[in-house]
């Protein structure tokens, strides 16, 4: 019986050494994940910006400041895309995209 509970003693602290290590990983994969997120989305956003310009130019139209409801509701962004971009703190400055830091 005492051989039964040393051994469980040492599995328990093999899988609490293990937790110690991959735990801390996940998390700093999370954050590396949601930067690369957030460059992508600025990207995007700047693409959409690009081609709302593009497009309302070669018709014609002066472009004043651009905003994120002008191109919702041209359909160059989705409203989750929107969403996203004020959640990481993108904000379009005039005809550029700027991400804040």
């Amino acid at each position: 019986m005492l051989v039964i509970t040393i051994e469980m003693a040492i599995v328990m602290l093999i899988v609490g050494l293990l937790m110690l290590i991959v735990l801390p990983n996940l998390s700093n994969a999370r954050e590396d994940a949601n930067t690369r997120q957030a460059g992508a989305m600025v990207s995007v956003v700047q693409t959409q910006v690009d081609l709302f310009v593009d497009h309302e130019t070669a018709q014609g139209n002066t472009m004043p400041t651009v905003t994120y409801k002008m191109l919702e509701d041209k359909g160059y962004l989705t409203k989750t895309q929107v969403k996203r971009a004020a959640e990481v703190g993108i904000k379009i400055n005039e005809k550029n995209v700027v991400e804040k830091s």
